[in-house]
């Protein structure tokens, strides 16, 4: 009981210093302001020594094909890209508008994203951690499109309130992942155009999916909403197109990998594995083209089909 009376002041701490960062983060000088990716990177590759194991391991059977050396870049990198993505989200209110948009990104293959997002059939904007997921949510609100996104919503009610006014400053919906079904299910029946995060371990209730050449838990939810509402799919990801710190957040490219239609698969036994394992493959050749900005530090591939035995008859 002790535990829970002292948690309201721990996580109040917790967010004046994550207010006192963004604070002082959003007062220098853009360049400067990015330029602090590095070392703080180099600190926290030094110190965090199982999501840097956790990241090798998933590397090396993403790639196998790589050096020891170059899986070490990589993974270097991958802790340089999410530091840049930390100070890039802080200053995204300060210096992201809808008249200077450009500056900061580009809209590659757009048209079928324009036109499923003024569609006035449901949409499902699937995408992973990879490059600024963000951004996209934050640039769309900023160019008059309203979306809704689904997140998890975080234990610390400081910190879930702080982030929530951040992600919906443009325009954006946040729906809890777990508690707010009802409103999603109400959102695409009126043709709303949903976003969600489609790459997290599912556990053995989950879908399995190739991945990198591995079986991956995959959630079903996705394809089962697509089917539900014929929610067109939107696979896409939101990538940094440069490792040079300037005075400028990216630049971006917002690429559309691919455009699915569930009305494809609804007469197919295995509709919800088939969609599934689709965009799963846009994702992998979105990661490929640019792995350093993928996520590789969680435990993607955690679970794995359970072998069945074979049960010999004894006569």
């Amino acid at each position: 009981m002790a535990t829970k009376r002292c948690r309201p002041v721990v996580d109040y701490l917790v967010y004046l210093a994550v207010r006192t960062l963004v604070c002082v983060v959003q007062a220098l000088p853009i360049r400067l302001a990015l330029g602090l990716a590095n070392p703080l990177s180099g600190l926290i590759h030094a110190l965090d020594r199982r999501h840097r194991e956790v990241a090798a391991e998933n590397l090396r059977h993403a790639f196998p094909e790589k050096s020891t050396c170059e899986i070490e870049r990589l993974v270097r990198e991958c802790y340089r890209h999410f530091c840049l993505l930390l100070i890039e989200i802080i200053l995204l209110p300060r210096k992201f508008r809808m008249s200077n948009w450009r500056r900061h990104g580009e809209l590659i293959n757009g048209e079928p994203i324009s036109k499923v997002l003024i569609s006035e059939r449901p949409c499902l904007l699937v995408t992973a951690h990879l490059g600024n997921w963000e951004l996209a949510g934050f640039a769309l609100g900023a160019i008059g499109h309203r979306t809704y996104a689904i997140a998890r919503v975080l234990d610390n009610p400081y910190l879930e309130r702080f982030l929530k006014r951040f992600r919906q400053a443009t325009g954006q919906t946040i729906i809890a992942k777990k508690d707010d079904f009802d409103r999603l299910e109400s959102v695409l029946k009126s043709g709303g155009k949903v976003a969600t995060l489609a790459d997290q371990d599912a556990g053995q209730r989950g879908v399995f999916v190739n991945f990198f050449g591995r079986s991956a838990s995959a959630h079903k939810a996705v394809a089962l909403m697509a089917l539900e509402f014929s929610a067109r799919m939107i696979v896409a990801g939101t990538v940094r197109t440069t490792n040079l710190i300037s005075d400028r957040i990216g630049p971006y490219e917002m690429i559309c990998e691919d455009v699915i239609d569930p009305e494809e698969y609804r007469d197919r036994p295995d509709a919800i594995r088939e969609i599934t394992q689709r965009y799963h493959d846009a994702l992998e050749r979105l990661i490929r083209k640019h792995p350093e900005q993928y996520f590789w530090l969680h435990r993607r591939w955690k679970s794995q089909p359970v072998k069945r035995q074979s049960v010999r008859k004894v006569a």
